[in-house]
């Protein structure tokens, strides 16, 4: 397979990912993904934000995220999201700090 190719696949497989997360099933919320696999939406915004920094192309968090979600992240959090219980956020704390790093701020 050339490479061209297998970019183009890559990059199908992340639309439905993404189509899935957005579309079928915004009833799992980002916390749980978070606990679970260790990746959630924003890390999906997140990467895409690196990607494009790593290639010279300027854009900021919330610019990825409004890519990523297709709306401003709070308008999207606002109509999707719940409220975690403590046990969810303690769990989400170590997740974050094992798969992302130390939270800032």
């Amino acid at each position: 397979m050339d490479d061209q190719t297998r970019i183009e696949i890559e990059a199908a497989a992340f639309r439905t990912l993404r189509h899935h997360l957005m579309e079928k099933r915004t009833d799992v919320q980002n916390i749980d993904l978070m606990n679970l696999a260790g990746f959630c939406r924003n890390c999906l915004a997140r990467w895409m934000q690196e990607a494009a920094n790593e290639r010279g192309i300027a854009m900021t968090k919330d610019e990825a995220r409004a890519l990523y979600y297709g709306m401003p992240y709070e308008e999207w959090r606002a109509q999707n999201q719940t409220e975690a219980d403590a046990a969810r956020k303690a769990a989400f704390e170590v997740a974050f700090r094992e798969n992302v790093g130390p939270k800032d701020g």
